[in-house]
């Protein structure tokens, strides 16, 4: 973590409502500057509405909101240049090549060409430089969504959902994007439905539903707080059930043609014992997750 202590943004009491729904219900937060933090909750959680009221493009009912030492409500001029801001969709300027948008973004902050060329190496497009928007990957074009939030160099920036729809190595690409913006000293605000993401790139989150905060903290802190037990699984015939039973640190023990699963809150003294007879054939160690303590503060039902 890169923070120096300082508040970024400070989020006090907030509230918003469209009619009966509370989109957001008194949601109080700090991000220090130089910080990575995450916003995470199931769909309607209220995560997109707080970061748009930060942002400045909403009002809060009530509540304040100060961002870099002053309320982004009414918009201020003088606040627009030191943050940056990609939304869930992005537009862009049709027929258009990837520097040529660049360009155009940052001439509205007086940007030169050394920048624009600057935040193509940033983001790896450089190779892409002369290609039409249209024509690039999804990625690719996340990627640049990006670079155009940041090509006026902003003290803090807000991504909603960068690594939506990406595939796999798409969206492990941008990772290694976000943590070199994170290197450059900016403030990093964003949202995601990606746990396993949020628990390698955030310094700390916060876990929302019903337009709440029900869990802030690192994910290390998080994960540690929940006190769930290790699951060790073996590969089928390894170990018969009823010896994996007398195991010491063995607290359940479960058998299928997939795999014998023992669960255990002592799992330095389970493998050991393991070990002893040899029987680590196939042997994979689960601990708990960020994913665990989600799905725990906000239920396991799908929303759509």
């Amino acid at each position: 973590m890169t923070a120096t202590g300082a508040a970024a943004v400070v989020a006090t009491d907030v509230h918003k409502a469209y009619g009966d729904l509370k989109a957001v219900d008194g949601v109080s937060f700090e991000v220090a500057e130089g910080e990575f933090f995450g916003i995470l909750g199931p769909n309607g959680a209220g995560k997109t509405t707080i970061l748009e009221i930060i942002e400045g493009l909403r009002e809060p009912d009530r509540g304040e909101i100060r961002l870099l030492g002053e309320s982004p409500w009414p918009r201020k001029m003088a606040l627009l240049p030191r943050i940056g801001v990609q939304l869930q969709a992005s537009s862009f300027f049709e027929k258009l090549t990837a520097r040529e948008q660049l360009a155009t973004f940052g001439s509205l902050y007086g940007v030169g060409a050394a920048k624009v060329t600057d935040m193509l190496e940033l983001v790896g497009l450089t190779d892409k430089a002369d290609t039409r928007e249209d024509k690039l990957s999804g990625g690719q074009r996340q990627r640049l969504s990006i670079a155009c939030a940041l090509v006026h160099d902003p003290d803090v920036v807000f991504l909603d959902e960068p690594t939506a729809a990406l595939d796999p190595q798409a969206r492990r690409n941008l990772w290694d994007v976000l943590r070199a913006i994170q290197d450059r000293g900016k403030t990093i605000v964003y949202t995601t439905h990606y746990l396993d993401e949020a628990e390698i790139l955030c310094d700390r989150v916060a876990i929302m539903d019903h337009g709440r905060i029900l869990a802030m903290d690192s994910p290390a802190s998080l994960v540690r707080g929940l006190d769930a037990p290790t699951r060790v699984q073996l590969e089928p015939g390894v170990l018969p059930a009823g010896e994996a039973e007398q195991l010491p640190g063995a607290d359940e023990v479960s058998a299928d043609d997939a795999a014998l699963t023992i669960i255990t809150r002592s799992p330095a003294k389970l493998l050991g014992a393991l070990s002893e007879r040899g029987a680590l054939g196939g042997l994979q160690v689960r601990t708990a997750t960020l994913e665990d303590v989600f799905l725990q503060l906000t239920g396991r039902e799908y929303r759509a």
